[in-house]
């Protein structure tokens, strides 16, 4: 084998060697890649949930506040309402009062006369009287002062109230006090 051979041969063989390394290299280099795509894509996916759960508390909190805000909308003059119900029962002790002197007479419609226009005004609100007599005693609804025996009707039966309750839209501003039958 001539020098030159010799040389041509340790040419093709430094070729090959780094052909070899360029491959093994382009290999790992690769199968980093490779590896990098699957930790950035797990990133992802996590990153992808969490942002599902931000999204969907925000959603929760968006329909919580507006709920919120429309149940005080509604509701906003229960506190008012509330502080004239012992006005309303004033009304109806003085309007449960009788006379046969005219101006007392007299004096009692005018009063009746408010109390009509106080009554409409509060009930257009949303307030309403709480149905008592006759009916089944309920404890979110009437506070039973007295038991009664009473044989013509049903045990837990409202047979007389004492002092009128209300309610305002669907919320109970004060439970009527009632008597409340018995066996």
């Amino acid at each position: 084998m001539s020098l030159q051979e010799q040389e041509t041969l340790m040419e093709e063989l430094a070729e090959e060697t780094a052909a070899e390394e360029i491959s093994a290299e382009t290999v790992e280099n690769e199968e980093n890649i490779n590896e990098e795509a699957q930790k950035l894509s797990a990133e992802l996916a996590d990153l992808n949930q969490k942002f599902l759960r931000v999204a969907a508390d925000f959603e929760n909190y968006k329909r919580r506040t507006t709920q919120e805000k429309n149940e005080l909308l509604s509701y906003s003059n229960a506190k008012l309402v509330g502080d004239l119900l012992p006005i309303i029962d004033n009304f109806q002790l003085a309007l449960k009062n009788s006379s046969d002197n005219e101006e007392v007479k007299s004096f009692l419609k005018g009063v009746e006369m408010i109390y009509t226009q106080l009554m409409g005004v509060l009930e257009g609100a949303g307030l309403k009287v709480i149905e008592t007599v006759g009916q089944s005693f309920d404890p979110n609804k009437h506070e039973a002062i007295m038991q009664v025996v009473d044989d013509s009707v049903d045990e837990d039966t409202v047979v007389e109230e004492v002092r009128c309750g209300y309610q305002f839209k669907d919320k109970v501003l004060r439970p009527s006090m009632v008597k409340v039958s018995t066996k």
